[in-house]
């Protein structure tokens, strides 16, 4: 089958552009057409397609990317012939036989009883026209001059001068794909009202009623959570608590003025084209949004204790008991209660805006009504931000976390992308998010961000980039275990024939100092001349952001697969003292192993997958996954200060049943959208009681493949 992924991705089973080998021949667009190109016609609907590449390309754009065509679709039904009325026929002395069919076909007849001749239109009913359907997709400037010049458009143009009647197309719905900037313009909307009387739905990206959650449910426990404790759950970016939208808002208050039939598109919409007497929009699929109130005075009466619950909490972070001194803008206060004798050094003197981790998708496999698949940002703030594994719908949740604008100043201060293995609940949303970073830094000086993961994530990106720019330097894993790091590390300008003498012969700490062969073979990469620059411009990324060190740990899951330490540099407090850095190592998928038990020894958090309940350990071997018990294990025997559970089987839609033996004492259940700053780790694990008061009804469990 053939496919192209038009601008606004839009897919479809037809090439254009370029031929590549293995796709069939491919529409050339290096020639105007002069008729839109059929790509369906199978008597029931016609799918045709109009080329728009711009004639002259801007400099910033590379002619032998994809990415800059872009596509008009147009998409036709059937009309519905003139129906043939026998009683009429009957009335006006016609008797049945061949004179029904030559009126059908448009011909007059002399009437069989009576002297008089039969028109068609005295025994035709009134015909049904076609439903008529554009999608259009229309990215840039050139693009939109390259629009206005295509005359097969013209015939759907409502009374243009010129068109035959025969020929002319009324147009029932137009879907527009468009960013605002081009569809502001004053060439778009007159464009626009060519179109007569047809609905303009606004698809755009930034078109939405932002502040419309798209996934109810999701908001819904959000809101709960954000109520129980809204420290670590923040009010989603795009619906606060104390600020809650009267309405629907246009998205385009000027463009609505002057076109009457324009309105945003809404999740669930729908504009019927058959039958024909529903033909129009239906807004009666649109999910109505609950007011936050009403969520937590439901909340309220399903759980009366959770109010105590939540009062509980909120005196935690206002500092009841002993005290951690917490310094925010410069000043220190007392701020978080401590009822922990093993405070780690790093947490002295803590600031909050050393770290924060944000948790963009808690569930395995693929995402689901409340758990989204693998992400986790890593808040530096002013030093910047890292992502550790990039799901599908990574981007959509940094949206929902910090907001539209908050999303994009994220993905602009991204220093670097590490990506555990190849599996696609770990790294489908990365190209989405590169290609946001290249075009927000477009025309601004900057370099190339590094993403760092196993080598055959490389030939999807590759793949990808004949499509569109995504601005990287990817960086194999293997280059930043720690045998290799310290190779590099030590003799930086030897570093090519350092690694081609060692081949397979490197050496690993065991975490206590000494120095023991690896357990598992260590596969040398081969490109290694290309890998050395990239290594310099990581060393100098992980300076800027404050940290020391960035180590891949082969883990036991599918072959390669990876988790990751970060350690932050040292930093001289307000009395000249120096505060260790915090370490955080992240799990990825694995196996309890003991290279990872080994990374994780003195780690401030341990970030630990815990894909399924203890009474499927059999499963979670088969699958190279832990259970929760394996994961509370390794992060005690690893001595870590806080643990915090991720990765959930999707048969745990909102809580993972825990055992209750586990002991709790300094672990924490991870949701999606949970931010947990470096200052509030000790208090963490007092939330975990009032989490399993909140969900403790809600244990359900849900039939699910898990990868």
């Amino acid at each position: 089958m053939k496919y192209f992924i038009p601008n606004a991705a839009t897919g479809h089973f037809f090439p254009f552009g370029r031929r590549h080998e293995s796709y069939g021949d491919a529409i050339s667009v290096s020639r105007k057409f002069d008729e839109p190109h059929v790509l369906i016609d199978d008597g029931v609907v016609k799918i045709s397609a109009i080329v728009l590449q711009p004639s002259q390309l801007d400099t910033a754009l590379n002619e032998t990317k994809s990415a800059n065509l872009s596509v008009i679709y147009i998409c036709e039904l059937q009309g519905i012939k003139r129906k043939f009325d026998p009683k009429k026929a009957a009335s006006l002395g016609l008797k049945p036989g061949p004179k029904y069919d030559l009126l059908q076909r448009g011909k007059s007849v002399m009437s069989d009883c009576k002297d008089i001749m039969v028109h068609p239109m005295d025994v035709l009913g009134p015909s049904v026209p076609a439903p008529i359907v554009l999608i259009m997709d229309c990215p840039t400037l050139l693009h939109l001059q390259e629009l206005l010049s295509v005359q097969s458009l013209n015939r759907y143009y409502a009374d243009t001068a010129g068109n035959e009647p025969q020929i002319s197309k009324n147009v029932n719905c137009i879907i527009h794909l468009s960013p605002r900037h081009i569809t502001n313009t004053s060439d778009y909307q007159i464009l626009m009202s060519k179109f007569g009387a047809a609905q303009h739905i606004m698809a755009g990206n930034e078109m939405k009623n932002i502040e419309m959650p798209i996934l109810k449910a999701s908001a819904r426990m959000q809101a709960r959570l954000n109520y129980l404790c809204p420290q670590l759950f923040p009010a989603p970016g795009f619906w606060s608590l104390k600020c809650m939208p009267s309405g629907l808002k246009a998205s385009n208050e000027d463009l609505t003025s002057r076109i009457n039939e324009t309105i945003p598109a809404e999740n669930l919409l729908k504009f019927h084209l058959r039958p024909y007497t529903n033909l129009g929009l239906d807004k009666s699929g649109i999910p109505k949004l609950t007011s936050p109130s009403t969520i937590i005075d439901e909340l309220l009466s399903d759980i009366p204790k959770i109010l105590d619950e939540s009062q509980n909490l909120n005196q935690l972070w206002l500092g009841n008991g002993e005290k951690i001194f917490v310094q925010a803008n410069g000043v220190m206060t007392e701020e978080l209660s401590l009822h922990d004798s093993a405070l780690p050094g790093c947490l002295e003197d803590v600031s909050r805006d050393d770290l924060e981790i944000v948790f963009l998708g808690t569930g395995s496999s693929q995402p689901s009504k409340y758990r989204n698949v693998s992400s986790i940002f890593i808040n530096l703030f002013s030093k910047g931000s890292l992502l550790l594994d990039c799901g599908e719908g990574t981007l959509g949740q940094l949206k929902r976390r910090f907001g539209i604008e908050g999303a994009d100043e994220a993905v602009r201060c991204l220093r670097c992308i590490w990506i555990s293995h190849i599996h696609a609940d770990h790294h489908t949303g990365l190209a989405r998010i590169l290609a946001l970073r290249t075009n927000l830094l477009k025309g601004i000086p900057h370099d190339p961000l590094i993403v760092i993961g196993p080598v055959q994530l490389k030939g999807y990106l590759d793949a990808y980039q004949r499509l569109e720019d995504l601005d990287m330097l990817f960086l194999d894993c293997e280059y930043t275990k720690e045998a290799s790091l310290k190779a590099f590390n030590s003799n930086e300008d030897g570093y090519t024939n350092s690694l081609e003498g060692q081949h397979s012969d490197f050496m690993m700490s065991d975490g206590r100092g000494r120095m023991q062969s690896c357990s598992k073979r260590q596969r040398i990469p081969v490109q290694y001349a290309d890998a050395v620059p990239i290594l310099k411009s990581l060393k100098k990324v992980l300076v800027e952001a404050g940290l020391e060190t960035l180590i891949s740990v082969p883990v036991e899951h599918c072959e390669p697969a990876f988790g990751v330490v970060l350690k932050a540099a040292n930093r001289i407090n307000r009395v000249g003292k120096t505060i260790p850095g915090w370490k955080l190592v992240y799990s990825g998928d694995t196996r309890p192993c003991t290279e990872l038990k080994h990374a994780s020894c003195g780690a401030t958090v341990l970030i630990h997958e815990a894909t399924f309940e203890d009474s499927l350990s059999k499963e979670a071997e088969e699958k190279k996954h832990s259970t929760i018990k394996e994961a509370v294990e390794a992060g005690n025997s690893s001595g870590v200060y806080r643990l915090i559970l991720t990765h959930f089987s999707q048969r745990y839609p909102k809580i993972p049943k825990c055992d209750g033996k586990i002991q709790m004492h300094n672990m924490c259940i991870a949701f999606d959208n949970m931010s947990v700053n470096l200052a509030d780790l000790p208090v963490l694990p007092k939330v975990v009681p009032s989490l399993e008061l909140l969900f403790g009804d809600e244990r359900i469990t849900e039939d699910v493949i898990d990868a």
